[in-house]
């Protein structure tokens, strides 16, 4: 459905949103006809228009470029239609579109940007859009001033174009009333460009248009920068060719295609070398456990033949002391019984002296043969005394045993862990107090006294050292809880400071972050101010991934004076440092090597940059203390001018 001839008057701009309401409800009611089939669209408000099929997303930027524009040949009418048209597209249609074939068409010319485009064209790179008739105002001295490049592209990227910057052109006389408009390098860029040009020619505002004899030129026109454009002796041509070259797309897509070569062969490699090291870790972790299970059967075996072998000598000692022992005994029975028979017969000898004197002489022989039978008796005490001291002998030679032992057990415990050696003693301690209780003797009761509170002493400091195990385990777990809250109030307090703009004694420093100074002032030796920002940005971006490759490691190491200790340091010989101090100067080396040694100090493993609480004033890392007390004292000097205001 057309529009009728009775709303062929144009309307205020006052008006505009109101009408824009009021079309948009027709077209919701269905009085305009906009699907042509499921992938073409037509705009019911340019029926003059040659091209009347467009795609969806064609229709859209159609609709949105006349809706917005500034040019004075599009009446209120026909913006208010085209914004009414562009608002029904964006609620209402959008959801349609997804379901049917031009959903795929859309979604391939998302994905392949160059679509449409003459691969053998030479275009200006990076791609750069020209803007012209852009309305100027002389001044009173004969310059002419205009509207700011930001201005402009703010509209751009509410069109969607997303531009990354809009440059007005000046000459002497001021304001040329042309602008470059800057896009990105990558195919996005490319797709966004084009999308720019095809808007203005949609619009009837492209190249050719400009370039028609067909009357005043009113609004802006624009179109991408080619060839001619760029070898123009024109203040655009002189502008295009100091930021950019001529390149047809099968260059950039064949430069392309040899950066991703090399850029698959580069990680190939270091997946090979990954593999090679995953290999040799296994081959080693599998080399260890076989070592620590031999370890283990062997300490096994020494644990049982120790036991055995403790055992042999518990049994063979209590058998030879209770055969001394038991032997001992039967000859102190006998020597009293014989002792006892001697003193009865002395006694009936004496008795038997009064009788007479022949019996007399039988006493005196008698006691003759007594002395000699007491003389025995002496010789048989000696052999007794004889039998006691091989009874302290053996009795000292077991206690050397049981130090023997104990020098074994020591050397055990090298082998075996302190508990199992403890315990072990506790046991070797009852087999010695079982030995010493077989013995029985009544003289020994002091020593199994002593040995009965060295077994209670040995059973409290036992418990002793299990309460200082537990103890130990409980304190590990505390500080560890109190290392995570240190850790965890340090990144808050970090995350704070980030957020305060100063820079004062304490703040935040990025470790590993990468000074771009150097390299701009280097470049601004080279050119101009805007192509030196450039070229810095990019010779930037390659150091910051030269640090971030683990595989590059500009450092030896050199042996201290006086000592055994070995030192890192930068190595000057390394060919990517060199050629950096010879193309960008002794300042541009020491910020690459001072982000270098921040990252092998702070994050060697990871290799990326890291916040860190910093002392600006002494240079180093900050303390947690010291980091709170500047967050307090900003807080009190906050504080204290909200008080005085």
């Amino acid at each position: 459905m057309d529009i009728s001839s009775g709303e062929d008057s144009d309307i205020s701009e006052s008006e505009m949103e109101e009408y824009e309401e009021k079309y948009y409800e027709k077209l919701k009611n269905g009085n305009y006809k906009i699907k042509v089939s499921n992938e073409k669209y037509t705009c019911p408000f340019c029926p003059k228009k040659k091209k009347q099929d467009f795609l969806y997303k064609d229709l859209l930027q159609h609709a949105s470029g006349v809706g917005k524009s500034n040019s004075d040949k599009r009446s209120a009418r026909e913006k208010a239609n085209h914004l009414a048209l562009f608002k029904y597209l964006e609620n209402d249609l959008r959801g349609t579109v997804g379901s049917s074939s031009s959903s795929a068409a859309a979604a391939a010319e998302v994905e392949d940007p160059l679509s449409g485009c003459d691969h053998d064209e030479k275009i200006v790179w990076p791609w750069t859009g020209v803007v012209v008739n852009i309305p100027t105002q002389k001044l009173e001295d004969g310059r002419s001033v205009g509207g700011s490049g930001s201005k402009l592209r703010d509209e751009l990227i509410r069109r969607g174009f997303n531009p990354l910057r809009v440059h007005p052109l000046w000459n002497y006389r001021g304001h040329s009333g042309t602008a470059v408009v800057e896009f990105r390098k990558d195919w996005p860029g490319l797709h966004n460009a084009l999308s720019f040009e095809k808007a203005y020619e949609a619009d009837h505002h492209g190249k050719k248009d400009w370039f028609a004899n067909n009357g005043v030129k009113e609004g802006l026109y624009a179109w991408v920068a080619r060839a001619d454009d760029y070898k123009s002796n024109t203040i655009i041509g002189e502008h295009l060719r100091k930021i950019g070259d001529l390149k047809t797309v099968s260059e950039l897509m064949e430069e392309e295609a040899r950066k991703q070569d090399r850029l698959v062969t580069n990680l190939t490699n270091i997946i090979e070398t990954k593999n090679k090291h995953i290999q040799e870790m296994e081959q080693r972790c599998s080399e260890t456990s076989k070592s620590l299970e031999a370890l283990m059967e062997e300490k096994d075996n020494l644990s049982q033949a120790y036991n055995e072998e403790i055992k042999k000598i518990q049994v063979s000692a209590r058998d030879h002391f209770q055969r001394i022992f038991s032997d001992h005994e039967k000859l102190k029975s006998q020597l009293e019984s014989h002792k006892k028979d001697l003193e009865l017969r002395g006694v009936e000898l004496e008795k038997r002296e009064a009788l007479n004197e022949s019996e007399r002489k039988k006493l005196a022989e008698e006691l003759e043969e007594n002395a000699v039978q007491n003389s025995a008796l002496h010789l048989a005490a000696l052999e007794q005394k004889r039998a006691d001291e091989n009874v302290m002998k053996l009795a000292e030679d077991q206690k050397r045993q049981k130090e023997e032992l104990h020098n074994r057990i020591i050397q055990l415990e090298k082998k075996l862990d302190q508990k199992q050696a403890l315990e072990l003693e506790i046991e070797q301690l009852r087999g010695s107090l079982n030995v010493i209780r077989h013995m029985g003797d009544e003289d020994d009761i002091e020593v199994l006294e002593k040995v009965d509170a060295s077994l209670k002493e040995l059973r409290e400091k036992e418990a002793e050292l299990e309460d200082l195990e537990a103890l130990n385990q409980t304190l590990i777990v505390r500080e560890r809880k109190s290392n995570d809250e240190l850790q965890d109030a340090r990144k808050e307090l970090i995350n704070g400071l980030k957020e305060i703009s100063t820079r004062s004694q304490i703040g935040v420093k990025r470790m590993g972050e990468l000074d771009s100074k150097p390299f701009l002032e280097a470049m601004k030796r080279r050119y101009n101010e805007e192509l030196a920002e450039e070229r810095a940005s990019e010779v930037c971006s390659l150091w910051e991934e030269y640090l971030k490759d683990p595989d590059w490691h500009p450092f030896k190491r050199i042996k201290l004076e006086g000592g055994e200790e070995y030192q890192e340091v930068i190595d000057d010989e390394d060919e990517k440092l060199r050629d950096l101090t010879d193309q960008m100067g002794i300042e541009a080396y020491k910020s690459v090597t001072s982000a270098i040694k921040e990252i092998n100090e702070y994050n060697p493993s990871g290799r990326y940059i890291i916040s860190e609480l910093w002392n600006y004033g002494e240079g180093r890392k900050a303390t947690l203390k010291e980091g709170v007390t500047f967050l307090l004292k900003l807080w009190d000097n906050a504080k204290r001018k909200r008080g005085m205001t």
